[in-house]
């Protein structure tokens, strides 16, 4: 029953990879300087490793909007923000799981006559108008002094676009990284206070309750980029708006520091240190960030290469997400709770009191299949990246064997 319950995270984690994460390298693919198969690897690789080091950051922000107090409840709104993310992933629109969450917690908030915390929920929202815009900023900065480096260097053409290429992985795997920390919270958040699954003693290392479940939804964020993030990414990548190297190197840079920015409490408490307001650690939305990056360059270049009807079909897929995936959570947790009889949560009848949580708790056999699913995965990881390493490695040698050959044959 455990594991049935975690599918609706999966799958949202799924339709995150699909739709959210892909947002990191679209524009590196779609100016064709980084293969989708490459993107999608170090993207994969990347976003795990954000999601089980760093990303507890955002999920309290999470709790304090709705504190999903039973197992049912969490498995109803994680499938109905699935399910939404994955029909506008359908019309290859480039929505917010952060949205879908939300949405999906204020019905559940509706349903169960408790209270949404407008203080979270505006910090949350104020993200949604302040990250795309930061996003547009730090691009057109970074672009300006990106091509005064290129003017100013000399550098020649064919080797610029090799740095670039290069530059493009590395920000791209921080974006990633940035992205799990940060969004890994959609995924499971919801399931946080009602799992306490046993440690995993790994020799070297344990593994907590809640990076268990982080790495589970990292796992299903990779399948997702690597199944289906191809249509999002050629959106993303070149339809907006017609990016040259550095501009879709910029845009991934500068959308890696506004998911930071977010992500890092560290950061936050420096800001506290020095007397500066503490930077909220809230989920960011990812695709609204990398289309502020890329409308900055477009800015910056002229409007007349902005493409406003599909900024137009975005904006649209943005304003109907949340209240899609609440309307979706209100009628699912009623169907739920009546056909079913599952426990879908409760009213926190006293103010200020901490919630009545039913909580799962694993035993030794449920603890042991854990172990070997996770280290099962893990090493099937570890073989399909040797494979690949050899598959590119031949390929490489094929290239320069026939390109000794042309020469060859003109000499």
């Amino acid at each position: 029953m455990i594991l049935l319950f975690l599918t609706s995270g999966l799958f949202l984690g799924w339709s995150l990879g699909a739709n959210d994460a892909s947002n990191v390298f679209g524009s590196a693919v779609g100016s064709k300087m980084v293969s989708f198969r490459k993107a999608a690897i170090i993207a994969s690789l990347a976003v795990i490793l954000g999601a089980v080091l760093q990303g507890a950051g955002a999920s309290d922000t999470l709790g304090k909007l709705g504190s999903i107090n039973a197992i049912g409840g969490a498995f109803t709104l994680a499938l109905a923000a699935a399910v939404t993310v994955y029909v506008m992933t359908k019309f290859s629109l480039p929505v917010s799981t952060t949205q879908a969450i939300v949405g999906a917690i204020i019905g559940w908030n509706l349903f169960t006559g408790n209270n949404t915390d407008t203080d979270t929920l505006t910090k949350i929202v104020a993200t949604w108008i302040t990250g795309p815009v930061i996003g547009a900023i730090f691009s057109i900065l970074l672009f300006i002094i990106v091509i005064k480096i290129k003017k100013s260097s000399r550098i020649h053409l064919f080797r610029f676009e090799t740095y670039i290429k290069t530059g493009l992985i590395i920000v791209g795997a921080f974006g990633a990284y940035s992205l799990g920390a940060n969004n890994i919270a959609n995924v499971m958040g919801v399931f946080l206070p009602s799992f306490n699954l046993d440690p995993l003693d790994l020799g070297l290392f344990s593994i907590s309750s809640s990076q268990q479940l982080f790495l589970l939804g990292g796992l299903a964020i990779a399948v997702g980029i690597i199944t289906y993030s191809k249509k999002v990414m050629d959106t993303i990548g070149g339809n907006i708006v017609e990016l040259s190297p550095e501009g879709a190197m910029v845009v991934v840079l500068a959308q890696s520091v506004v998911l930071f920015i977010f992500s890092s409490s560290g950061l936050s408490n420096l800001f506290q240190k020095i007397g500066l307001p503490p930077i909220p650690m809230v989920p960011v939305s990812s695709s609204q960030v990398i289309v502020g990056c890329v409308i900055g360059i477009g800015l910056y270049k002229g409007a007349r290469n902005i493409n406003f009807k599909l900024l137009g079909e975005i904006a649209i897929g943005w304003l109907s997400t949340p209240v899609l995936s609440g309307l979706l959570a209100f009628f699912s947790l009623f169907f739920v709770k009546n056909i079913f009889g599952i426990d879908v949560g409760h009213n926190i009848s006293s103010v200020g009191s901490l919630p009545e949580i039913v909580t799962v708790t694993t035993n030794t056999s449920m603890s042991l299949i854990f172990k070997y699913l996770l280290l099962g995965i893990v090493a099937s990881g570890i073989v399909a990246a040797f494979l690949y390493y050899l598959f590119e490695r031949k390929k490489n040698r094929e290239f320069r064997l026939s390109e000794e050959k042309f020469w060859k044959n003109m000499k």
